[in-house]
């Protein structure tokens, strides 16, 4: 009664939909509803015919060729599936990423009445050829997707339930799509995950083909699990993540746009050569454990992983020489996202308060992206001259102007090219010269000072800025057209004190500092609370000095603190702390008090009082102006 109830709907919703091109809430899933969507898009009548489209035997032949290795791979799991499926009138079904059966396996009696509507090898099932339907809306959508009866958008495919599963690579990419075709009336609750079942195998066997001359990193919840088809796996080369099936991307909440950007310690605790642990499990940075196992391809030893791709680059230096911030899940995400935005040519903007390591994060796209081999060029456009700014980064010609050097100066610009250019705080840059930076990204070409000709450049744009540039007007810190230009993705980089794991970063940083004495909790407690106007740097300069003031084998006390973190004044900030209230007008007076407490403490002294923040001097020179103190020098 509930089969012959729910087709009495679905007859109703294509009536519905035909006349009025709407369906009632709940009748037909979201996915089905889309697909019929699309089809109704392409001018198709749901109670016509699919267009007869079968290749040729030649034509067959030849995509069956071009896709050899998907079908050599899959023949085992279609076997397979089709023994789990049983009985007759079933069809197991492979086609390639465009929705072209490749091969089928199953009852020849089915098989003979499926070809009637073109279910065989050499006929396209994509949606754009047969309307809704598993293989094609399978494609479409990216996922598992189960189509009945008739929900299937032409009339005469209504004889046929079909569950599909794209098939996928290492990298993300679909190859193909596993089918399970039916009769109708033989609806089955758990054909899909039959289907999904096949399809691992096919993926397993995928990836170890693929990566039989990598490391490979096997996880799963169970023991047992490790080395059968649902297990999690991973390819590194050297440390860098550069292949990871399904279930690990899943079970590890990553994207595809980890791979090639995601180090081994972005993921894991401890490293690489020295997984798993004597219990043989792994812990990621989240947390969680997993049982693994670890295998090293034979043509080398488990010994110091090199990456040939990405060569050996010191991780970029806060100051007193701390490395780079312990990213969190989602500045990890925005890094990967940014690497290949950046591989592509696409601009990138970093927007962030001071200090909260805009040029670390741009280091790292640097480190590890396509451009990795190339230089780094770093360029502060509030610490150059305005009168020197636009040699320094066109470069000049000998002769150019009086003082210039003999040979000339290739310029910041030429310097860059293979590699990254990255511009600090672009909003300081002089208008005047906005539109000869705006030329060169346009035409990727360089007129150094006095030279006849241009001279072409080739490197990937970093801009920072720590103020909005979106907005027009007379007081617009960059023009439109290059705020367009340098801004085709932007980052923002979250201050130090919204992150919720600032004790467990702040411990991390201050191992990372060497040998030395452990931070009482009550000091521990005290950093952690306090807002830190100027975030990762300032955080760094407080760290080296209490490191250095203790020495390796002393105890860190309460009067080493700065004035600003002792007791009294760690109340008051956390009086206001962002635990509490995280109004910006309340952030912005801790700021200016940190600011006002350090000019008093140096006697005015712009330079000392930076030093002590942890910020830089064009920071001070802006809030002290802004809030009036004279007494600057």
């Amino acid at each position: 009664m509930a089969t012959h109830s729910r087709q009495h709907a679905l007859t109703q919703a294509r009536l519905l939909f035909n006349q009025q091109g709407a369906v009632p809430g709940g009748v037909v899933a979201e996915p089905i509803l889309r697909s019929w969507r699309r089809c109704a898009d392409l001018g198709f009548d749901m109670r016509g015919v699919r267009r007869a489209e079968l290749m040729t035997q030649g034509e067959l032949r030849e995509a069956q060729q071009r896709n050899e290795a998907l079908r050599r791979l899959s023949e085992p799991a279609m076997s397979y599936l089709r023994r789990q499926a049983g009985g007759s009138g079933n069809l197991v079904i492979l086609s390639d990423a465009q929705g072209l059966v490749l091969d089928s396996d199953g009852d020849t009696g089915f098989a003979h009445r499926a070809s009637r509507v073109a279910l065989m090898p050499g006929a396209p099932w994509d949606e754009a050829a047969a309307g809704t339907n598993a293989i094609g809306t399978a494609l479409v959508e990216g996922r598992a997707t189960t189509v009945h009866g008739a929900e299937h958008y032409f009339e005469p495919n209504r004889i046929l339930t079909c569950a599909a599963v794209p098939i996928t690579d290492s990298e993300g990419r679909t190859l193909g799509v596993l089918d399970l075709s039916s009769q109708a009336r033989d609806v089955r609750p758990d054909v899909l995950e039959q289907v999904r079942a096949a399809v691992d195998v096919i993926e397993h066997r995928l990836f170890e083909e693929a990566y039989e001359h990598h490391a490979v990193l096997r996880l799963h919840g169970d023991h047992s699990g490790l080395g059968a088809p649902g297990e999690g796996l991973l390819a590194f080369q050297g440390d860098v993540l550069i292949g990871a099936n399904r279930r690990a991307l899943h079970a590890l909440g990553l994207a595809a746009t980890a791979l090639g950007v995601y180090r081994y310690a972005d993921v894991f605790e401890g490293e690489l050569e020295r997984c798993p642990d004597a219990a043989g499990r792994v812990q990621t940075r989240a947390g969680t454990t997993y049982h693994a196992r670890l295998r090293w391809p034979r043509s080398r030893p488990p010994k110091s992983p090199v990456t040939p791709a990405l060569p050996a680059v010191d991780a970029p230096r806060l100051p007193g020489g701390m490395r780079t911030p312990s990213f969190d899940a989602a500045t990890l995400g925005a890094l990967a996202r940014a690497v290949h935005l950046s591989d592509a040519g696409v601009s990138i903007l970093l927007q962030g308060e001071t200090g909260v390591g805009k040029e670390v994060f741009a280091r790292q796209l640097h480190e590890r992206s396509k451009r990795a081999t190339g230089p780094f060029v770093a360029v502060n456009c509030a610490a150059l001259p305005e009168s020197l700014i636009e040699s320094e980064l066109f470069g000049y010609e000998e002769g150019a102007f009086t003082g210039a050097r003999r040979q000339g100066s290739k310029g910041l610009l030429r310097q860059a090219h293979g590699g990254v250019l990255f511009l600090d705080e672009i909003g300081d840059m002089p208008l005047t010269l906005q539109s000869r930076l705006l030329r060169v990204l346009q035409t990727r070409e360089v007129s150094p000072l006095g030279a006849a000709r241009p001279v072409l450049v080739d490197f990937a744009l970093v801009c920072a800025t720590h103020r909005p540039l979106a907005h027009e007007g007379a007081d617009a810190p960059v023009r439109p057209d290059l705020y367009f230009r340098i801004a085709e993705y932007t980052v923002t980089l979250e201050p130090l004190r919204t992150r919720a794991d600032r004790l467990e970063l702040l411990r991390g940083l201050w191992a990372a500092q060497g040998a030395g004495p452990v931070l009482p909790p009550t000091i521990e407690a005290i950093l952690a609370r306090y807002p830190w106007p100027g975030n990762y740097r300032q955080l760094a300069a407080v760290l080296r000095t209490l490191h250095v003031l203790a020495g390796p084998s002393g105890m860190v006390d309460m009067d080493m603190l700065p004035a600003e973190l002792s007791p009294a004044g760690s109340r008051d900030a956390a009086a206001g702390s962002p635990l509490l209230s995280s109004e910006p007008s309340n952030l912005q007076s801790m700021t200016d008090a940190a600011i006002r407490d350090a000019l008093a403490s140096h006697e005015g002294n712009v330079s000392r009082a930076a030093r002590a923040l942890g910020v830089h001097r064009s920071t001070i020179y802006r809030r002290a102006a802004a809030l009036g103190l004279l007494r600057l020098r």
